[in-house]
């Protein structure tokens, strides 16, 4: 018997109408499509659009199985990525750990954390940012955000110092960030991680701005973390 699985270049979420197919599959280790149009109550044509489109997204895997004779047979199954699919209380979770973090009363403990954190998000989009300049960095972090469906444009400040400035027009997280800002500061790390310069967050809505502004030094200086600020 031998799986196969299309890798996608960049993996996109599931939708909602594939959500009865992937729910199927979880219900056996593996199924045809005969069995798979009769459970879902569709053609065997859209199963086997819906399976191509799984397949590419790297959702589903197909397996032959060889017969003596005749053409061989296929079966479909979840990858180890569609099995991932099934549920998701990110929202919960990040909330409850969140107010834990929070809870910290030791002050240099609390800010060692956001910075930690900032780090840890860092880590997770160091390997996709590139340009040698705070400038190209900043522009290169603006093309991760707006694949997390965040509106940002990167610039020049206009007071005299052409500083390259990273506006974000829509919050990464919007509950956490009404119920504390230590948010901001994580994700203030995060950047400055990402650009390897110092960054200020030099606007932000929760302040009454229209939008949040981060400002960067000119110049990409490794190794000059700036210590995350307690909010």
């Amino acid at each position: 018997m031998n799986a196969t699985a299309t890798q996608p270049s960049d993996p996109v979420a599931p939708r909602p109408s594939d959500t009865p197919l992937l729910e199927l599959l979880r219900t056996e280790p593996a199924m045809g499509i005969g069995e798979l149009a009769g459970g879902l109550g569709v053609t065997a044509t859209a199963v086997r659009q819906r399976l191509d489109r799984l397949m590419q997204a790297g959702f589903v895997e197909r397996s032959t199985i060889p017969k003596p004779r005749g053409r061989p047979s296929h079966e479909y199954s979840l990858t180890a990525t569609g099995q991932r699919t099934g549920g998701n209380n990110f929202h919960d979770l990040a909330m409850v750990l969140w107010s834990e973090v929070r809870g910290v009363k030791e002050s240099s403990i609390r800010r060692g954390l956001l910075q930690r954190i900032g780090t840890a998000m860092a880590g997770m989009y160091r390997h996709e940012i590139t340009g040698s300049t705070s400038q190209e960095r900043l522009e290169s972090v603006a093309t991760l955000f707006r694949r997390r469906q965040l509106v940002c444009s990167v610039d020049s400040t206009r007071d005299g110092t052409g500083l390259p400035v990273l506006t974000t027009h829509s919050c990464p997280y919007p509950e956490l960030a009404e119920k504390d800002r230590g948010i901001c500061a994580a994700e203030r790390a995060m950047i400055q991680d990402l650009v390897g310069t110092r960054v200020q967050l030099s606007e932000c809505r929760l302040d009454g701005a229209s939008c949040c502004r981060f400002t960067a030094s000119p110049t990409v200086a490794a190794g000059l973390p700036e210590k995350t600020r307690d909010p």
